[in-house]
């Protein structure tokens, strides 16, 4: 068996993501702590207690996703679960995948991502820009849409997820454009997704050069485990390639859907989830259905990984 650990990104916050982890284990209250002392607010108390709306925030959900689950993959290690063949995370979840592999502090990525958050929510005025889910329709026919649509704003595919499920995202205005010809190219559904800017479009280029200031003044060293990124669908091997990995992720398009393959190919046949949520095992479910797909979030997922992974250790 070769695992991989995934783990995911923005959509899959919930009030009291990490409650029952925190009170059970020691290794992960103390995630919680480190995280409150790195940002100078109770992180853990709106993980725990929300209200949703103030975690929805992107300042707030970046970091807070994070810090979950980093916390899980602490007990999941305390806990004597296997190395990761590899490792990987959807758009901000690749900052926790970098933890998992030493290659960023934990300290270091969860004060990132909230002034990643920061930045890409002010790169785009609130209501100017958004992000939708296309249902049913390869890339190749959605980036045809989108290039038809660009006369009247700007809209790019900006999350390739699995077979039938492309995200874009753009101003309110190329949107628009391109709903009624993503629904004549044969999309089932194009659902608006609950954001408030354009992640991973062009329009995300002036946060990208405000995050590499910051990047620049971290340590950034090589992983310790094969970590598979967002922007080219491939291994990144050194500091310097992560740093630019994470500079150009913020406004390029999450290969995720080759992200999954990729690790496939360097021989995994076992995906565990870790953090809240199970958005990453739907989609990967999509992906191949030769592969065993699990989750961590809390007590009694955690029970079935350590399971599995003791009856064929």
């Amino acid at each position: 068996m070769k695992i991989a650990f995934v783990f995911p990104g923005q959509a899959s916050q919930y009030a009291g993501m990490g409650k029952e982890l925190y009170e059970e284990f020691p290794i992960a209250a103390a995630v919680f702590n480190r995280a409150d002392d790195a940002l100078g607010f109770s992180l853990s108390r709106l993980c725990f207690e929300g209200p949703q709306e103030e975690l929805n925030l992107t300042a707030n959900t970046q970091p807070a996703v994070l810090t979950t689950s980093a916390a899980c993959l602490e007990v999941l290690k305390s806990m004597g679960a296997p190395v990761p063949h590899a490792v990987a995370g959807h758009s901000l979840g690749e900052y926790t995948a970098l933890v998992a592999a030493d290659s960023l502090l934990f300290e270091d990525a969860v004060r990132l991502v909230r002034k990643r958050g920061q930045y890409m929510q002010e790169a785009v005025p609130v209501g100017e820009g958004g992000m939708a889910a296309v249902m049913g329709l390869s890339t190749e026919l959605v980036e045809e849409a989108c290039l038809k649509a660009s006369g009247s704003g700007v809209v790019e595919a900006v999350n390739l997820n699995c077979p039938g499920q492309v995200v874009i995202a753009g101003d309110t205005a190329g949107l628009s454009a391109a709903e009624p010809l993503l629904k004549a190219a044969g999309a089932r559904r194009v659902m608006p997704i609950p954001v408030s800017a354009p992640f991973h479009s062009s329009l995300m280029v002036p946060a990208g050069k405000r995050l590499a200031e910051d990047l620049n003044k971290v340590s950034v060293a090589d992983p310790k485990i094969q970590v598979v990124a967002n922007v080219s669908a491939d291994l990144v091997s050194s500091g310097p390639e992560v740093r630019e990995s994470l500079i150009r992720q913020v406004y390029s398009p999450v290969r995720w859907e080759e992200c999954v393959l990729r690790m496939i190919h360097l021989g995994v046949d076992t995906f565990i989830e870790v953090g809240p949520g199970k958005v990453l095992s739907g989609l990967i479910k999509k992906i191949s259905r030769d592969v065993t797909i699990l989750n961590v979030e809390d007590r009694a997922s955690l029970e079935k990984v350590l399971a599995l992974t003791r009856e064929v250790s």
